[in-house]
């Protein structure tokens, strides 16, 4: 990681970047065009979950995708968001990330286990978000409710002028958003990486920061291991956890990511200060979160 200016690290101009206020789109959580593919059981669905279930990346997945899961990924690929699958980014408790190629581009493809063994998990970040105001106990909706919510909070740091993985297609409980990598692999995380120019790179994080907060977003899980350095740019990644600033625990969220920002940057040899961080981030804007 080179010697850069802000540009190289990424820093979306704001003049060019439409900055939302507070308010929030509702999000549906009722049956997909998904569900209802998966209830008829055509012969061309079927053909298609066959393929896919023999696919050596998906082998050891065939557990945990239902019926709906392979429906949405029929789905994608009849729209034309998913044309061919490659392999697996990363697997994790609550996903896997496949790499896959879709309209002339590389797109990753995000599939959130139904059956998460984290779900409680998100319910913590879910319950007192006002968009998902009377969310059951469901694991399928509290799953479908996830998901969807990534997907907005994308659209929401990408028009507040953070660079983040561009949202280009949602269905039931997978994502579909730009491949962040080369033909080398997945693009490194900031942990992972030789910082020559943390300066440069700490000032661009805590702008970041500041527009999403701005933008009535908070993280949540901030951290070196949810940025990534792709072409001279920082990109901030996995924004399912993020919750609006009314959100009853977005004061705690806020100080951790300042914590975890850093101390990263403490140890690459920047004097930093959580506190200083976070006040950067909530001034001089009217502190949202204490209306």
């Amino acid at each position: 990681m080179g010697q850069g200016t802000d540009a190289e690290y990424g820093l979306v101009d704001l003049e060019e970047a439409e900055t939302p206020g507070d308010e929030w789109e509702e999000i549906d959580v009722s049956d997909t065009e998904a569900d209802r593919i998966a209830r008829k059981r055509d012969r061309e669905f079927e053909q298609f979950e066959e393929r896919i279930t023999d696919a050596d990346q998906f082998k050891v997945e065939q557990s945990v995708f239902d019926d709906a899961t392979f429906a949405a990924l029929y789905k994608l690929v009849q729209d034309g968001y998913v044309e061919a699958f490659g392999g697996p980014l990363s697997t994790g408790k609550e996903a896997n990330v496949y790499h896959a190629l879709g309209d002339e581009r590389e797109v990753a493809v995000k599939i959130y286990r139904i059956n998460a063994s984290n779900f409680r998990h998100m319910r913590d970040y879910l319950e007192g978000d006002p968009r998902f105001e009377g969310l059951g106990g469901k694991k399928k909706d509290v799953v479908l409710a996830w998901t969807k919510k990534e997907y907005a909070n994308l659209m929401r740091a990408e028009k507040a002028g953070v660079r983040v993985p561009e949202p280009i297609a949602t269905e039931r409980n997978v994502l579909v958003m730009e491949y962040i990598g080369n033909e080398d692999g997945r693009a490194k995380r900031l942990g992972e990486v030789h910082i020559e120019n943390p300066q440069t790179a700490y000032e661009v994080m805590r702008e970041y920061m500041r527009r999403l907060y701005a933008a009535g977003l908070i993280h949540g899980d901030l951290s070196e291991y949810n940025v990534v350095f792709h072409e001279g740019q920082l990109v901030v990644i996995d924004l399912g956890q993020a919750v609006t600033v009314h959100h009853p625990n977005s004061r705690d969220f806020l100080e951790r990511d300042c914590e975890n920002v850093a101390n990263f940057f403490s140890r690459q040899g920047l004097e930093t200060d959580a506190d200083e961080l976070l006040e950067f981030v909530t001034d001089p804007e009217p502190d949202p979160s204490r209306d």
